[in-house]
């Protein structure tokens, strides 16, 4: 009968075997990161209640109603864009204010869209809030603030 035990002269030997492992456990904990940090962009921005249409739609729109496009470039993953959200943007104020001034739209930056918008917009960080006129033109960056009452005097 053979019998299986482990030989610490040959896992000393093979330092590969504990090196992989390794590697393996922090890719999964990196990709439970991802998806936890995803799952919590998502529950913050759908706790503003602001409704979530694409920068072209938000143009004409706004065209419609005579009135600019706020603009909030974001990533799902990030956690000020999630502060925004929470301290902010779910302040009935401040919806309030945004719905009667603006035509809101969210670009997120982990799109093709995203990534031209940043590029067009010279984005830097996130979140950036940007006025746009109904032709897409820059009219103005909001300075970034987690109060509500300063949000709105910005706005």
């Amino acid at each position: 009968m053979t019998e299986l035990t482990s030989h610490p002269e040959e896992d000393k030997k093979n330092p590969w075997r504990s090196l992989i492992g390794f590697g393996v456990l922090l890719l999964l904990a990196y990709f439970a990161n991802v998806k936890l940090q995803s799952y919590l962009g998502r529950q913050a921005f759908d706790a503003t209640g602001l409704a979530e249409i694409p920068l072209e739609q938000a143009l004409e729109k706004a065209r419609k109603e005579n009135k600019l496009v706020l603009a909030d470039m974001s990533a799902i993953w990030c956690p000020a864009c999630r502060k925004l959200d929470k301290n902010v943007l779910s302040n009935n104020d401040v919806q309030q204010a945004i719905n009667q001034k603006y035509i809101f739209t969210r670009i997120e930056y982990e799109t093709e869209a995203g990534k031209a918008f940043s590029q067009k917009y010279q984005v830097s960080g996130f979140p950036t809030l940007l006025v746009l006129d109904t032709k897409g033109t820059l009219v103005r960056r909001l300075p970034l603030t987690f109060d509500t009452k300063a949000f709105l005097s910005n706005l």
